[in-house]
This record gives C-alpha cells, sequence and structure tokens, in this order.
C-alpha cells in the first residue's frame, strides 16, 4: 500500500451547480458536476466517430452553461467569424441551387428593368399609329409573363437553398456537439441545444437564399438609377436628392435590429432551458407541491421576452414607416421633375412613363429592409449556433492495439488490457479534480475506485477510457496512447456501463445490442442478458426480446441491467464501470460479479463503486481524495486505514465478514 500527503483541501469541481440542477431533476444526483458530464453524455463524442457507444443528457445541466460556452468562444474564435464562415460552407453546401436562385433573380431583374422601357417606347408607337405597335404590345405582355414565372420559379428555389443549408448547419453542430467531450457538449442544456438545433438552424439556414436574393434585388434599384440618369439628369438628381436619407435609414436599421434580436434570442434560449429542466424533473416538482413555483421560475424572464419583442418590431416597424413615407416623397418627386420636362418639350410621353417606372423600381431601394431584416436574424441564429461549431473536438488518430502475447517467457507481450495513467491532471473551471494521477493495472486487473463525493472517481473512469482528454499527463492502453488510437479501435476495445443508462433501439433486444459493431446474434445478447442478470425478468415481459423499449415498465435496476448487457456483449480489453449497479441490490449485484468474472471475455475491469463488498472482491482499490491517489492496494489492506473504512460510511462493528477475507494481490500493481 502506497499513502500520499494530500495538500490542502481544494472545493469540489461544479458542486453548487450541481447541488442546483439536483432539486430540479428527477432522480439521483451524481457525486459531482463532472460525473454528470461522463455519465450523462455516456460517451458521445466515441458515437459520432464509430457507432460504438451510446449517450444521453441524463440530468439538467447548470444556468451556467451558456455563460461557459460563450466565455470559451471569447478565449478561441469569434463567434461572429465562425458563424459567418458556417453561413459561407452553407451557401457553398448548395452552390447548385444558389447559382440557379442568382440566375433566375438576375434575369428576373433584367426584365424588369427592360419593361419600363418597352412600355415607354410601346406607348410611343401607340400614340403614333405605328404599324409594329401590336408587336411591341405582345413583347411586353410576353416580358411581364417570363417575370412573373421567373419571381415564382426563385421562390421555390429559395426555399430548396433554405432546406439545404438549414440540414447541413444542424448536421454540422450535431457532429460538432457528438465529437466534443462529454464535459464540454455537457455545458449546453437540453432544451438550450434543442432550440440551437431547431429553431436557431432554421433561422440561420435562411441566411444564403436571402442574402443572395437581397443582393440581387440591389440590381433594379441600380439599374432604375441609372436608367433615370439616361433619360434625363433633372429627373435623376431629383431622385438622388433623397437617397442619403434612405440609405441612413437602412444603416440604422441594421444597427439596432442586431441588438433586439440577439437579446430576444438569448431570452427564447433561457426559457426552453428552464422549462426542459422542469419536464426532466416533473414527477420530483409534482411531488414537492411547487408547481407554481416552477412555473413563475420559467417565465420569470417572459415580460423581458414581451419587451424585448416589441423592440425588435418596433425597430422593423418604425424603419418600414419612415421608409414608407419617403419613397412616395422621391417618386412624386421625379414625376413632378419630369411633368416640369415634358410641359417644356425636353421629354417625351413615353419618357415620361418610363421615367416614373425606373422612378419606382429606384425606390425599390427600401424593399431591402425585409432581405437586410432576415440577414440580420439569421446571422444572429447563426452565432448561436457557431458556439456548437466552436466546440473543441476530441482527437482521435489512427493507431491500432498489439496483439496478445504470444505466450510465457521474456519474449512474450504483456497481458491484453494493460492501462497506464501517467502524471494525468484534469481541470475544470480552474479546479484541479484530477491531480498527477499516476497508476498501472496490468490486463486482466479487476480495480475498484472509491472516495468521496467530488474526489473524482467519475473523472478517473473518463480518462480512462477518453471520455475526456487530460490537461496534463498520458493514459494509455497496452502501450499506445489513446489520443493515438483510432476511434472504431478505442470503442471497440473500451467498454463502459453507466449508472443511469440510455437505452436505445426499437426493441429490449435492439437496446442490448446497440452500438456494437457488427451487430451481435440474438445468442450473444441473451448470452449478455444472462451475464448481467437480466435474462428472466425480459422473458417476462409481453414479447420478451422483442418488446418495445416504449413498452416495458423497466425499474431503476432492471434499466441498469440492460445496460449492463449491452456492455457485456461487446467486452473489450477494458471494461469501465462508472457506478453501473448501484441501483442493483447486494445479492444481484455480487451474481452480476461473479459473471463478469467467469462469463465475459477476460480484461481489465475498472469499476466506481460505493459497496464494501465490490471492493472486497477486488483485485485492487484505487482510493481518491480531493483528485490525488490516496493509496492503491489490496482491500484488506486499505482496511486497516479508518479513513478509507470512513469513505464507505463503515464503523468498526459493521464491517463485513467478507472484507477481511483473502482478497487476490495484484501483483505489478502501482
Amino acid at each position: 500500500m502506497t499513502t500520499d500527503p494530500l495538500p490542502a483541501a481544494r472545493p469540489a469541481d461544479g458542486a453548487a451547480g450541481a447541488a442546483g440542477a439536483a432539486d430540479r431533476a428527477d432522480g439521483p444526483a451524481r457525486d459531482r458536476a463532472d460525473a454528470r458530464a461522463a455519465d450523462g453524455v455516456d460517451g458521445r463524442a466515441a458515437e459520432s466517430a464509430a457507432d460504438c457507444s451510446v449517450g444521453r443528457a441524463d440530468s439538467p445541466a447548470s444556468d451556467r452553461g451558456d455563460a461557459r460556452a460563450a466565455a470559451d468562444l471569447a478565449a478561441g474564435e469569434d463567434a461572429a467569424r465562425v458563424a459567418d464562415r458556417a453561413l459561407v460552407g452553407a451557401a457553398r453546401h448548395g452552390v447548385g441551387a444558389v447559382a440557379a436562385l442568382v440566375g433566375c433573380a438576375v434575369v428576373s431583374a433584367a426584365t424588369a428593368l427592360a419593361e419600363p422601357a418597352l412600355l415607354g417606347h410601346t406607348l410611343d408607337l401607340l400614340l403614333a399609329r405605328d404599324a409594329s405597335a401590336p408587336a411591341w404590345t405582345a413583347v411586353c405582355a410576353a416580358l411581364i409573363i417570363a417575370d412573373v414565372l421567373l419571381d415564382a420559379v426563385a421562390a421555390r428555389l429559395t426555399g430548396t437553398v433554405g432546406a439545404r443549408s438549414t440540414a447541413w448547419l444542424r448536421r454540422r453542430a450535431l457532429d460538432r456537439l457528438l465529437a466534443a467531450a462529454p464535459h464540454h457538449a455537457a455545458r449546453f442544456p437540453p432544451g438550450d441545444l434543442a432550440a440551437r438545433l431547431t429553431a436557431h438552424t432554421t433561422e440561420a439556414g435562411t441566411v444564403p437564399a436571402t442574402a443572395a436574393g437581397g443582393v440581387v434585388a440591389l440590381l433594379p434599384p441600380i439599374g432604375g438609377v441609372i436608367a433615370l440618369l439616361i433619360i434625363d439628369l433633372w429627373t435623376a438628381l431629383a431622385f438622388l436628392a433623397g437617397l442619403p436619407l434612405l440609405l441612413a435609414l437602412l444603416r440604422a436599421f441594421a444597427r439596432d435590429s442586431a441588438a433586439s434580436v440577439t437579446r430576444y434570442q438569448q431570452l427564447q434560449l433561457g426559457i426552453a432551458r428552464r422549462l426542459a429542466e422542469a419536464l426532466g424533473g416533473a414527477r420530483t416538482i409534482a411531488a414537492a407541491g411547487t408547481a407554481d413555483r416552477e412555473r413563475a421560475r420559467i417565465l420569470r424572464t417572459l415580460p423581458e421576452l414581451s419587451a424585448a419583442g416589441r423592440s425588435m418590431w418596433r425597430v422593423y416597424g418604425g424603419t418600414v414607416a419612415r421608409s414608407t413615407a419617403l419613397l412616395p416623397l422621391l417618386l412624386y418627386a421625379v414625376i413632378a421633375v419630369a411633368g416640369f420636362r415634358l410641359a417644356s418639350g425636353a421629354l417625351g410621353v413615353g419618357d415620361l412613363v418610363a421615367g416614373a417606372r425606373y422612378a419606382a423600381l429606384a425606390a425599390g431601394l427600401g424593399a431591402a429592409t425585409g432581405a437586410l431584416a432576415g440577414v440580420v436574424r439569421g446571422r444572429t441564429a447563426a452565432r448561436r449556433t457557431a458556439e456548437l461549431l466552436a466546440l473543441p473536438e476530441l482527437a482521435q488518430g489512427t493507431a491500432r492495439l498489439p496483439g496478445p502475447g504470444t505466450g510465457p517467457g521474456p519474449d512474450a507481450g504483456p497481458a491484453i488490457g494493460t492501462l497506464d495513467l501517467d502524471d494525468v491532471t484534469v481541470v475544470r473551471d480552474g479546479v484541479h479534480v484530477l491531480s498527477g494521477v499516476t497508476l498501472h493495472l496490468p490486463g486482466g486487473t479487476r480495480a475498484v475506485v472509491v472516495g468521496g463525493s467530488g474526489s473524482g472517481k467519475s473523472t478517473l473512469a473518463a480518462v480512462a477510457g477518453r471520455l475526456t482528454a487530460p490537461d496534463r499527463g498520458r493514459v494509455r492502453l497496452d502501450g499506445v496512447t489513446l489520443e493515438e488510437l483510432g476511434a472504431a479501435e478505442l470503442r471497440r476495445e473500451v467498454t463502459y456501463a453507466f449508472a443511469g443508462p440510455a437505452l436505445f433501439g426499437d426493441t429490449v433486444g435492439s437496446a442490448i445490442a446497440f452500438g456494437v459493431c457488427p451487430p451481435p446474434g440474438p445468442e450473444a445478447v441473451v448470452a449478455a442478458a444472462r451475464a448481467a442478470r437480466a435474462d428472466s425478468f425480459i422473458r417476462r415481459l409481453p414479447e420478451g426480446y422483442g418488446t418495445p423499449l416504449a413498452e416495458a415498465p423497466l425499474s431503476g435496476g432492471e434499466a441498469q441491467r440492460i445496460g449492463l448487457a449491452r456492455a457485456f456483449c461487446r467486452p473489450g480489453r477494458l471494461l469501465i464501470l462508472d457506478d453501473a449497479t448501484s441501483s442493483l441490490d447486494t445479492v444481484t449485484a455480487r451474481e452480476v460479479d461473479r459473471a463478469l468474472a467467469a462469463e465475459v471475455r477476460p480484461g481489465t475491469r475498472i469499476t466506481v463503486a460505493h459497496r464494501v463488498s465490490s471492493a472486497a472482491r477486488a483485485d485492487v482499490v484505487v482510493w481518491l481524495e480531493r483528485g490525488l491517489v490516496r493509496a492503491v492496494g489490496p482491500h484488506r489492506d486499505l482496511w486497516q486505514d479508518p479513513h478509507y473504512r470512513a469513505v464507505f460510511a463503515a464503523g468498526p462493528t459493521t464491517e463485513p465478514a467478507e472484507a477481511a477475507g483473502p482478497a487476490k494481490a495484484a501483483e505489478g500493481v502501482r
């Protein structure tokens, strides 16, 4: 047994946040905030890389999640820059549809610019009773019909571009979320994530089409001004005199609209986050009789949301009202000047009609308000999505693990599953959750990790299987650093079971087989269920292994046994049970432990446990305290230390007989 001196006490990671969430969540609180990240997210990085693990957020994150993500962005890449790059990527993804949309819009703008000149020319021919007037009238009619059809095609393409861009952004954000370390992903509460991946990506997905359409929509106003200059300089100057006012109006709108939209979306996220928390803890709220208080908590920012919404529409409505008043004045000024020029003989009737139409097109610059508003809303929503895109990805390499030793003797390799942690340190929010942990577990070792609340047990379990990366130090499996391993190889050889497993699949049988590459046969599923002592209650279900999950009334212990069966179905070199038997009774837990030793593929086993019986049956116990390894050794040796006994809240008179029984020494364990 080795003992390390402990430094001054440090606060447990996220204790306050975990306590706040536990009061609202329906289910047992984890022993620390980072445990929620490792257990709740359940290996989402691995699932994205190899489709060989499972994951779900089992408890709501604290309200600090959004602020922490924003702080990460401030320390790294700027949210606006990430959002703009994502929008450019979305546009490139649907470049064909965007090009078709731009082409239709350009042709439509060209027809709109040609119409006034053709109408004016046709009017002059009709007044002069020219023989070609009917033909020109037909040309004008065809041009108007083409303009209408082009607008319809552009509207269809706008929807197509928006749908493709939204799907691309949503897929990118979801992929990055699943590829991130669980503790990073867990910073976003479920309600927050739902809003970012649905409403906000939909809003952001409209930007490529809106921006493309808005840019092309500037062609008719610009062309109208040029046409006015060609027709008559004084008429054009009458319009240009009011143009600075219109541009100032649009600039003020863009500035004020961005601020109000940002505030509105932030408040929306807050309400969605609190609602998701309350839904997750519905039974607890009902049992406590605090429904009214929760309702008030969820809706406490509703007045602010209403004020932000009114402010947003007040900005938009004020801009539209002012532009609606300004544009007719410009048009009337153009017509008045053109009328004087007509009276003086400088313009003809056709020129007057064409000038009035071109002035109307030039006044369409004010219609850019709608497109500008759409781009502002979309870019603001994209910044919210960009916080997911900026999540750091859990890096993986391409290396493979070596094969097992070929036999006895000095030339044989080590037993498969040898795990080494070299000076591993993990920091969360400035707090050292693990500090300089060095550990060697030979292949085949059955290790149990114990410690008080906040000691770093679940963090150690997460680091050992690379559900999170250490901030310093290395973790090696059979001599290969986990960071260098290929994702598929890692998830094939490292298996997890958690306290609150998320069950995926249509049936109970598919839930056990979930994540296995390749899928196992029915015999392997049944064998894994028997090892987890789940076969008997599964067969009592209405359709046995074919019972739909939604119709299977599972207790906490039964769900935990199915989660164990899922892990047993593909045991690799390293199997990590993070409090995975906490809901089982003592007899069942002991049976599962025996089955694990006799019926499941041999390998290294790490169990995070709180029961003294689990520690007594292990080859070696790793005792953590405040992020440090307090001691490593057989349970019977550690039991002599009163502080170790206090971890299990057991007094001298309650020591079980098996605690003092023989325990297999773990030769080579440091």
